[in-house]
């Protein structure tokens, strides 16, 4: 049994993870902390201190564990990565939007992590970080519900009767032949819609304030790809008279006032890709028609492309710190 956490070593997983997680969460501090100088409501400012909160939690906490290991602290993101005095970029509607997204963010990556982590002290980390997310995500909901902001899936009827599907092309033939979408590919649609209407905002207000020009037709380059991909889910839900909501890129300033570095915002657009490839994945699994799997894959691939081209662009300008590594055996073996 296992008496100590020093005793066992860390598996390649559980360095992985809390890696992941401090640049995430270092990442997160700045953000948030700029969202509190601009909140004028309230109720949001609560919610945005609480994920903040959250945030330095994680960051002390690995770093509790980082020290009992010896392990070297990542550099992750620091007061130089942000000006707090910049002047407003968004609206207290896309804070609380974001962090309904982020908390939502949190639920998935944590509960993918918790099945591969064995040792008792990261384990109860992970499980408190999850719990947490978990409430964070159902306040901002509430909220939004309050204040009439909240984007519902859309409404289909409810089954009257058990019915048993009796032709192949159910699932083989989609390409426009089948009538209707299941629930689940509905809500799959939704979902991607609002998310990358999150992303073109997003996109929108990294764009006005980069620096960098390679980081500033970068960004505008994603929102060019997410206003098409909103398009493509869109005509799907249109096409089955099925509502889709408007974006939010007029919760966006005209501010051209430097708020985050290239550095942050480039790694804060990796972050909102990775989970992009991640909700597509699950959509194919999810979806039964041939036509969306197919849909669904050749713009996951065009986000794989665009992916690359920002690690390479993060690369170049030594944004991207390296993560840990196995041990190298085919070097070693050639000193």
């Amino acid at each position: 049994m296992e008496s100590t956490h020093n005793s066992i070593k860390m598996t390649a997983a559980e360095i992985s993870y809390l890696w992941t997680t401090y640049l995430s969460d270092t990442m997160s501090i700045c953000v948030l902390q700029y969202f509190l100088q601009q909140i004028d409501d309230s109720d949001i400012k609560v919610l945005v201190q609480q994920a903040l909160d959250l945030s330095f939690q994680h960051v002390e906490g690995i770093k509790e564990i980082y020290a009992q290991e010896g392990i070297a602290v990542p550099q992750g993101f620091t007061d130089q990565d942000v000006n707090l005095k910049a002047e407003r970029l968004f609206s207290d509607i896309f804070y609380l939007k974001y962090i309904k997204n982020m908390a939502g963010g949190g639920l998935s990556g944590y509960s993918r992590m918790l099945p591969n982590i064995y040792r008792k002290d990261i384990k109860r980390f992970y499980s408190k970080a999850l719990t947490s997310s978990m409430e964070l995500e159902q306040e901002a909901t509430l909220l939004l519900l309050e204040k009439g902001l909240a984007t519902r899936p859309p409404f289909i009827p409810y089954p009257d009767k058990v019915e048993f599907i009796k032709k192949q092309s159910f699932f083989l033939e989609g390409l426009g032949r089948r009538g209707a979408l299941s629930g689940k590919e509905v809500t799959h649609l939704h979902f991607n819609i609002e998310t990358n209407q999150l992303g073109a905002a997003i996109s929108t207000g990294f764009s006005q304030t980069a620096q960098n020009k390679q980081a500033r037709n970068y960004f505008i380059r994603g929102k060019e790809i997410a206003l098409k991909h909103i398009k493509v889910f869109r005509d799907y839900l249109e096409k089955h008279s099925l509502p889709a909501h408007a974006g939010i890129e007029q919760e966006v300033s005209e501010s051209t006032q430097s708020v985050f570095s290239d550095k942050l915002m480039m790694f804060h657009f990796s972050v909102m890709i990775y989970a992009g490839i991640g909700n597509y994945g699950v959509a194919i699994s999810e979806s039964q028609r041939s036509d969306l799997v197919i849909d669904y894959s050749r713009l996951n691939a065009e986000i794989l492309k665009y992916s690359e081209d920002g690690i390479n662009i993060m690369v170049a300008n030594e944004w991207l710190e390296q993560p840990p590594l196995s041990v190298d055996r085919q070097n070693l073996s050639k000193k």
